[in-house]
């Protein structure tokens, strides 16, 4: 009886991962001609996923804050011959996302993807972190893409098609020492990115959660240290960059794209990040005691306390290193550089990446 119940459960599972994967073909899109919009899209990674949704003919439009970021962006990708707009726009703050999504609907015709990458990336330890911070990365990761989920979802609705990509994190699932903002914050951007797709689904809007692990865009030189910011800088900058713990860049945007193509409701980017959150589902307490462990070792609040720095005033003499070379690579490659050139170290630029 047992062998039976077995047996008629496996044939369940493959007919089910049959079903999956046959609905996942039918739902595949061509991003020819569609209108694109990705939120920090002119610099970092939303600026390598731009460069590769020109290459499919896509209808870019770029938002971030600064005129002259998002100016360089569409001038590389114009050289390319795509078809790109850019419009400045603070998406932290609702009524500027509202009017900036209604007239990119009345000007293109629609929206049929949005791309919720903008972020920040805030580096110490939880002793230098203040309200503010978490206040700044809730605004960045949950806000901001609520904001724009609920200008641009009526519209989806009307028409019965829409695509949303949520670029959340694997501290989003994990949350791993000195990022506690960030992750608290990512959280709840995963959070409500689920939620959103099982609402959505039954008017064909279909949202996908991405949490990468480390990536190399080059981002590093504008994240935000505290405490002691010149070894949290070194840690995180040479973590950043090595291959087998950070994805290149261009790799990663091709899966966020394929995982937009077919609708997919999560996609995990690389191995180590895949493997952290299937053993902290496995083995919460574990994970505890290992996390914890690795806290110990941490650099502590320091003499620096409360002061933000972002990385490029962080570099010294640890940082950059031969093991850097990968990310720090990235730096100008994306755009990166811009904003370490403009802030001139003074530790206020923002970011619009994740």
């Amino acid at each position: 009886m047992f062998q039976n119940r077995l047996v008629w459960l496996g044939i369940g599972a493959t007919v089910l991962n049959a079903a999956t994967t046959v609905n996942r073909m039918l739902r595949r899109i061509d991003f020819k001609d569609k209108v694109v919009v990705i939120t920090g899209g002119s610099r970092g990674l939303g600026l390598v996923l731009a460069r590769k949704l020109a290459k499919e003919n896509a209808k870019l439009v770029l938002l971030a804050r600064n005129s002259e970021e998002l100016e360089a962006a569409q001038q590389e990708l114009q050289e390319k011959e795509a078809d790109v707009r850019i419009v400045e726009c603070d998406v932290t703050v609702q009524k500027n996302v509202e009017a900036t999504i209604a007239k990119i609907i009345e000007e293109m015709g629609g929206i049929d993807v949005l791309i919720n990458n903008a972020g920040i990336i805030q580096v110490g330890p939880m002793d230098s972190m203040k309200t503010e911070d978490y206040k700044n990365a809730l605004d960045s990761h949950f806000w901001a893409p609520l904001y724009a989920a609920l200008a641009v979802v009526p519209h989806m609705r009307e028409k019965k098609f829409g695509r949303i990509v949520n670029i959340a994190s694997i501290g989003g699932k994990i949350s791993v020492p000195h990022l506690l903002p960030y992750n608290a914050s990512k959280f709840a951007l995963a959070g409500l990115s689920e939620g959103l797709r099982y609402e959505l689904m039954p008017d064909n809007v279909l949202v996908t959660t991405v949490c990468p692990g480390l990536m190399r865009t080059g981002s590093h030189v504008n994240a935000k240290f505290k405490g002691q910011h010149k070894l949290e800088y070194a840690l995180f900058s040479t973590m950043n960059s090595l291959p087998f713990f950070s994805a290149n860049a261009d790799r990663a945007a091709s899966e966020i794209i394929d995982a937009c193509r077919f609708g997919d409701a999560e996609l995990i980017i690389t191995m180590p990040a895949q493997f952290l959150a299937k053993f902290r589902a496995l083995f919460p307490d574990t994970t505890a005691e290992v996390l914890g462990t690795v806290s110990r070792f941490l650099p502590k609040k320091g003499d620096n306390g409360d002061e933000m720095k972002t990385g490029k005033e962080s570099q010294s003499e640890l940082s950059p290193n031969a093991l850097t070379y990968l990310a720090d690579k990235a730096v100008t490659k994306n755009n990166e550089d811009l904003v370490a050139a403009r802030d001139g170290g003074n530790g206020n630029g923002k970011e619009e990446h994740s």
